[in-house]
């Protein structure tokens, strides 16, 4: 350690290093200050520097390196325990338990040399006075690896059994053992039960949640409970990317995207650490983490992807297939050598047993980006396929009820008639399906289809089919020519209705497709009126005509449609909402509720539009319901964000959290991650926050943060992401990350007329870089944020802003005159305010905040020892909030007990009390005696007053 010269530089050094990522380098640096603290000839210092070791490589993927270390400390121990102080002989006790469990996870140590630590751990804690818990749980550990189940039930009995002493683990470490256990053992729900409370942070510690999280994936995914299976993931995961050491519980994570269908995930998570791959200092971590990617692998192959290039040990590219058979090849062979150590089969048991599970939900939403699921394995061709003719009979029958799945039923007979065996019918109803399905290539294939349906007999289905034709050829912009085209086949199919030689049924398609195309020249610019008579002439003619034929019943609901669609047009949205619902109606009535999705959907915007938002998610949970497994993951993607929205709006959370959640999972589906999708993660992201769950709406945030551009989605999303972003940063310590999303978000913000947002923005990052201990940062995001809030006339916040770069003062080189300087211009500034304030409430709003100015410039300078100014300022505090009476009750208070509290540190014992009885006389006489437990509509506030004035009348 170059530059390290004395004990307590040593110390600051390795305290350093602790703070550190897990790995390599930390490692490295741990051996350099072990050379320097022997250079100390400081017995204790070398003591230090060895547990600093031994600590280092056993939180890395280097255990094995961390017995040497230990041997050293344990000689030391032997031969002059005196040079340990209390810490380190403590440390060298509590390290014994990572010594067994650290042999455990090598194979190449003998089970005898485990067993025999085991029995020198219980010695020397008997030795020591320390309680067996620790030793049965370190025996427990011993039997459930080796796979004795009676010797495992007898031990964990024992250790609960046994006194918790210094040496047992954490309550979080024994919970997570224990229930692992029950979940080992068949009893999910008892695990998981056990686990609760560290997954609620009742208990934590450096290592946990982390492995409780992942360990209860699997067995959530088992008892369906799949929403908090997805919680633990995306709060887990975050956990586990830094900890090097944690790569069991990494393999975890991946093993549970293998299990619910987010293989793509698993892949991605594989790619984040390649190290995971090779890293060899700890066998079994290895062996878990092989059996996971083999079954990740396998699942791959078995869904037809053997042969995409996957994330594997570096020197070389993968496919699944390939990485699959080395992984098991591995795995298989760590497992015979601890079963072979062991002198039992149940590590290879347990190997297997991961590397042949089946998944256990088809597919879970996790809410971050991930590739589409790939698409099943060919199913086996059936011994005996339909024969052409009934092929044709169940075309026919789904279009003739008008069945989504109509179009696939047709394909089916192309592939299988391959243009032979069918007569001329059977072939122009081909022809004309298989131009439904081409878009504009489609429409040779109508004239085609035409023809053969003229070759077939049936004059109106050829007239139909051109007229389909038509209105395709509408859609590629070329609407007049189609118009032309459509109008004389109109002519022409009337003339053979009145002849009475084509039915209802052709007549009213060709009538339906010149409304279609009246339409399209309507979007093009074109009035309504022909459009609108198209309409009418179709609900005219279908109209006493439909009977039991669904086919008129759904031509009359499309023609309704399209005059709902032409009223909004001309601005009467209430009526075209109505008459979409009567559309919507029709379909549904006529039991086609897939063709009601659209016009169900429309009905929701005309409601938003309308200020209807009841109606609204009315109509986009029928649509919803209408589309059933035959809606498009698009329009599926698009119905959930505005339920989202809806829903959003009116405060149901947790609800709209799931539509987001479903929005973003159907855009993946749909290879619209970057457009719907990032949108669905946006808002998912939001709404997570909003529920205080603030990692796994990081995880979101982040993933939506990749694809949101100001080009799709707008500078307001951005600012709104990274702001987010940012507050669930801030609420889980990452004060670094978090101000960087604000002070990006701010730059974004800089740029809008309105500069609120800006304010807001630059005040939260000086707050960010301020907890992140970078205080010439946090000054001046504080100076650009008071400049703007100054702007923006808001003396509130520029007060704040103010007060806050005092409190950065005395870290900086302004010291206390900056202090003073800064609090002088925030009473100045709420000051005038108040000064100029003519509402009541307004003054007295100042009023608190000007309290809170002296208040906090009293804290202030009592912090720097200028005593005497601080409790000046305390009392013009107390002062102020008196004006404002009960309101001002508890912070008056607050400044009272501050002042006396600075007047007994002064050494004026009779002023300091006297001040504490008036507070007591002051909550009695506002609040009569209150009850006992200070429960009296004041949440505690006047229970702590009153203690505090206790504690400074101790003696009285």
């Amino acid at each position: 350690m170059s530059g390290t010269t004395d004990f307590e530089a040593l110390r600051r050094a390795l305290a350093e290093n602790s703070e550190r990522p897990e790995g390599p380098a930390r490692n490295a640096r741990a051996e350099e200050l072990l050379a320097e603290a022997e250079k100390l000839d400081i017995p204790l210092a070398v003591i230090e520097a060895l547990g600093h070791q031994v600590r280092v490589y056993n939180y890395s993927s280097e255990k094995d390196r961390v017995f040497v270390p230990f041997a050293r400390l344990l000689r030391m121990w032997d031969e002059r325990p005196e040079d340990f102080d209390a810490y380190e002989a403590h440390a060298l006790h509590w390290t014994f338990k990572w010594m067994t469990a650290g042999m455990l996870g090598q194979p190449h140590i003998p089970l005898a040399s485990v067993e025999n630590w085991l029995g020198e751990m219980a010695r020397r804690y008997r030795v020591a006075g320390y309680s067996e818990r620790a030793v049965r749980a370190a025996e427990f550990g011993i039997a459930s690896h080796t796979g004795d189940r009676t010797r495992a039930e007898r031990a964990y009995a024992a250790w609960l059994a046994a006194d918790r002493d210094d040496m047992a683990d954490c309550h979080a470490c024994e919970l997570h053992g224990q229930g692992g256990w029950q979940v080992e053992s068949g009893r999910d729900a008892e695990g998981l039960e056990l686990w609760w409370p560290v997954v609620e942070g009742e208990f934590t510690c450096a290592h946990e949640p982390h492995g409780v999280l992942a360990r209860s994936l699997v067995p959530l995914l088992r008892l369906g409970r799949v929403e908090e299976a997805r919680a633990h993931h995306l709060r887990g995961i975050r956990l586990v990317r830094p900890m090097e050491s944690m790569r069991d519980a990494y393999a975890a994570h991946v093993e549970f995207c293998a299990l619910s269908g987010n293989e793509a995930r698993a892949l991605e998570l594989l790619a984040e650490r390649p190290a995971y791959f090779t890293d060899s200092g700890h066998p079994r971590g290895l062996l878990e983490f092989l059996a996971v990617v083999t079954l990740l692998m396998d699942r791959l192959t078995s869904l037809g992807r053997g042969d995409r290039e996957v994330p594997g040990p570096a020197g070389r590219t993968w496919t699944a297939r390939e990485l699959a058979g080395h992984a098991r090849g591995e795995a298989l062979a760590l497992a015979a050598r601890f079963d072979a150590r062991n002198g039992t089969s149940h590590i290879g048991d347990l190997t297997r047993a991961t590397m042949a599970a089946e998944p256990l939900v088809e597919r879970l939403p996790l809410g971050v980006r991930t590739a589409p699921a790939p698409p099943p394995a060919p199913e086996e061709v059936p011994a005996e396929e339909p024969g052409v003719h009934e092929l044709l009979a169940r075309a026919r029958l789904l279009s003739e009820t008008l069945q989504p799945d109509a179009p696939q039923a047709w394909a089916a007979l192309a592939r299988a008639a391959d243009g032979t065996g069918l007569d001329a019918r059977a072939r122009a109803e081909l022809a004309d399906n298989e131009a439904m399905s081409l878009g504009p290539e489609g429409i040779p294939v109508f004239e085609r289809a035409a023809s053969l349906w003229a070759e077939a007999g049936d004059l109106g289905e050829a007239l139909a089919a051109r007229a389909r034709g038509a209105y395709v050829r509408a859609l590629t912009g070329e609407a007049e020519a189609a118009l032309k085209t459509v109008d004389a086949l109109y002519d022409e199919v009337l003339a053979l209705y009145a002849e009475e030689a084509t039915g209802p049924r052709q007549t009213a398609g060709v009538l339906i497709s010149r409304a279609r195309v009246l339409m399209r020249c309507v979007h093009e610019g074109a009035p309504a009126q022909d459009a609108e008579r198209a309409a009418r002439e179709v609900l005219a003619f279908v109209g006493g005509r439909t009977g039991d034929d669904i086919r008129l019943v759904a031509r009359g609901a499309e023609a309704r449609a399209m005059l709902a669609e032409l009223t909004e047009l001309g601005g009467d949205l209430s009526r075209a909402a109505e008459l979409f619902r009567r559309a919507v109606a029709e379909f549904t009535g006529a039991g086609l509720p897939w063709f009601a999705v659209e016009y169900e959907a429309r009905v929701g915007a005309l409601a938003r539009h309308l200020g209807e938002p009841a109606e609204a998610e009315r109509a986009l949970r029928s649509a919803l319901e209408h589309g059933g497994a035959w809606l498009e993951p698009t329009g599926r993607a698009q119905l959930h964000l505005q339920l989202a929205e809806l829903i959003g709006a009116r405060d149901g959370t947790e609800e709209a959290a799931g539509h987001a959640l479903q929005a973003a999972h159907w855009a993946d589906e749909a290879g619209e991650s970057g457009t719907f999708g990032a949108w669905g993660r946006h808002l998912l992201g939001g709404l997570l926050l909003r529920q205080g769950r603030w990692t796994e709406a990081a995880e979101v945030l982040e993933s939506a943060l990749a694809e949101l551009s100001a080009e799709v989605h707008g500078d307001g999303a951005l600012v709104q992401t990274r702001w987010w972003l940012g507050d669930c940063l801030s609420e889980l310590g990452e004060h670094r990350a978090a101000a960087e999303h604000r002070l990006l978000a701010a730059g974004i913000a800089e740029h809008w007329p309105e500069q609120q947002d800006h304010a807001t923005l630059a005040h939260l990052a000086g707050e960010s870089l301020g907890a992140a201990d970078l205080p010439a940062d946090a000054d001046r995001a504080y100076v650009r944020a008071g400049e703007l809030w100054e702007a923006l006339g808001n003396p509130y916040f520029t007060v704040r802003a103010l007060r806050a770069r005092a409190w950065l003062a005395p870290r900086l080189a302004a010291g206390v005159p900056g202090v003073r300087a800064l609090m002088a211009r925030a009473v100045q500034v709420c000051g005038k305010a108040l000064a100029e304030a003519d509402d009541p409430l307004e003054g007295a709003r100042l009023t608190a905040e000007l309290g809170h100015t002296h208040r906090q410039f009293g804290d202030l300078l009592a912090t720097v020892g200028e005593g005497e100014e601080a409790l000046a300022e305390l009392e013009r505090s107390a002062a102020l909030f008196a004006t404002l009476g009960a309101e001002g009750l508890h912070d008056r208070t607050g400044a009272e007990l501050a002042a006396a509290a600075l007047e007994a540190g002064l050494g004026r014992t009779a002023e300091a009390k006297a001040r504490a009885r008036a507070v007591l006389a002051a909550y009695k006489g506002a609040v009569g005696d209150g009850s006992a437990d200070g429960t009296d509509g004041t949440d505690g506030t006047v229970r702590a007053r009153r203690e505090t004035a206790y504690r400074l009348l101790d003696g009285d």
